[in-house]
């Protein structure tokens, strides 16, 4: 499984090499170029509106003249006829026709022209710009449809690349799944888990009809007492072992139930789930628990953890410096001061503390180490493209041996109970506690709306219905995965472009990538 998880590890990075990186950068000068075509075609288009108003301008100067010059015309005819007016008068008339006449003639010429020259400018913007402009975005989008199908080639070169190996991945699966053998499991887990406790003898009739001292067999459930007699004891050793299904007493007058009582109790209890689940983890203790450096996990995830632990060591080693700064600025303040108190007294916790940064400076650098082999392993590649799955995640929680917890083991193999009188044989107790109901659930930072239907069939994703309204918990990291939560107990994974994500402006990292 990790094998078959580190080649889609595989194929994921070369896409983000090969493809996404250089579709990105195409991508942003796609943007560029476009955008100079339309502000060419913008351009051209302003030009040719301010030639028709000045056209439109033109022609109505030319009208307006021409209306002029006809009422010129006819004033001067009306003062010719009329035998009362000067000669002065008449020429005044004759002369300004003859003005009115020149300007409609000049307007007349000016609008020719202006007219001439719109035509022509039209003529170059419907049959020459315009088809340029348009001629240029129909190559860039045949450009970019050539760089779609260069990158399904690509794609689908990276992904021929690695099906061999995948084939042989699943072929080591399908092995695995059918080696397994469910009888040596069950007997690694009774093995793990027996309790060593022998099945009680039979019990010997006690005659009440004759006055005789009864005895109490060696391996009787019952622990009468008689008097003067010492309490009798399981064997020795094993002081206070007790069959798994009875309770210990706790008041000395109090008798213990028949064993057939416990056993109905058995029979007719129903455990838990969680049992089963801690029953499990309790096995990978005792079988083989989680290694120290992590090495169980993939090399991605496994360099996550080890690099949470050298922060979380960092994290402690800088509390304890500080702690050691402090209590040398007090001793600094006691010897100074000698009525404050005692500097000597403070040399022993200066002492402990160092000590305790010099064990944690060992740990870190152990981890360091671990972390700088795998990641000498690992490819290189940028920080935003890192892949965060949840499936790795979810995977491998901390082995806790909680139907265990309250018994300790004795020499000879069996189970002995704790010195505390409160504690009780809880083998088949129904309120195991486990740790996932520890944790606090993460805070929602946005909703969602689904745009389609998503069928989650794998671990981790959930399964959301188009139209549908969930909470965001996680943005997405640059993988293209987002984390949704539906309720409490439902949570996990989806698409980033099946959801259209609406983050809290007040959140942390409102960011997604869509």
């Amino acid at each position: 499984m990790n094998d078959y998880a580190g080649q889609h590890e595989v194929i994921s990075e070369n896409m983000t090499s090969q493809i996404t990186m250089d579709l990105a950068r195409y991508v942003q000068e796609l943007k560029q170029e476009r955008k100079s075509n339309f502000h060419d075609g913008r351009k051209a288009q302003q030009h040719i509106e301010t030639c028709w108003k000045q056209l439109e301008s033109s022609k109505r100067r030319f009208e307006r003249d021409c209306k002029e010059a006809d009422r010129a015309q006819q004033y001067f005819e009306k003062m010719d006829a009329d035998i009362n007016v000067t000669k002065a008068d008449v020429e005044k008339a004759r002369q300004q026709a003859q003005i009115r006449h020149q300007m409609a003639e000049d307007s007349k010429a000016d609008y020719s022209s202006i007219l001439q020259k719109f035509n022509q400018e039209q003529h170059e913007y419907y049959h020459t710009h315009i088809p340029n402009i348009f001629q240029k975005i129909q190559e860039m989008e045949e450009r970019r449809i050539v760089k779609i199908g260069e990158s399904m080639k690509t794609y689908a070169e990276v992904d021929r690349q690695v099906i061999p190996i995948i084939g042989k991945c699943l072929d080591g699966i399908v092995k695995a799944a059918e080696s397994i053998d469910q009888k040596n499991d069950s007997q690694l887990v009774i093995e793990a888990y027996k309790s060593g406790f022998e099945p009680p003898g039979d019990i010997e009739f006690e005659d009440y009809a004759q006055p005789m001292k009864r005895t109490v067999s060696d391996n009787s459930l019952s622990n009468s007492k008689g008097e003067g007699k010492p309490e009798l004891k399981f064997g020795g050793k094993s002081k206070g072992k007790l069959w798994p299904f009875i309770k210990k007493n706790k008041s000395p007058k109090q008798q213990k139930e028949p064993l057939s009582h416990r056993f109905n109790e058995f029979m007719t209890s129903k455990p838990k789930i969680h049992c089963f689940r801690s029953l499990k983890r309790g096995l990978s203790l005792k079988l083989g628990a989680t290694p120290e450096d992590f090495s169980n996990l993939p090399p991605e995830q496994r360099r996550k953890k080890l690099q949470q632990k050298v922060d979380e060591l960092n994290k402690e080693m800088q509390k304890e410096m500080d702690q050691r700064d402090a209590i040398t600025k007090m001793k600094d303040v006691y010897l100074k001061n000698p009525q404050m108190g005692d500097p000597a007294s403070l040399d022993h916790k200066l002492t402990e503390v160092s000590q305790n940064i010099e064990k944690l400076r060992l740990e870190a650098q152990k981890f360091e180490a671990w972390l700088a082999e795998v990641e000498g392993r690992l490819p290189a590649r940028s920080e935003q493209a890192r892949r965060q799955s949840a499936m790795y995640d979810s995977q491998n929680p901390p082995a806790v041996n909680s139907c265990a917890q309250d018994r300790e083991s004795s020499p000879d193999g069996s189970y002995t109970e704790e010195q505390s009188q409160e504690s009780e044989v809880k083998v088949l107790a129904t309120d195991f506690d486990d740790e996932f109901d520890d944790e606090e659930p993460l805070p929602a930072i946005g909703t969602c709306k689904a745009l389609y239907t998503f069928e989650g069939q794998n671990e981790g994703t959930i399964s959301v219905a188009e139209g549908e309204t969930l909470y965001v918990i996680e943005e997405d990291k640059g993988d293209g995965w987002t984390r949704i939560r539906r309720s409490e107990d439902e949570e996990g994974y989806v698409p980033t472009s099946y959801v259209e994500v609406y983050l809290d402006k007040n959140a942390k990292g409102a960011k997604t990538y869509i």
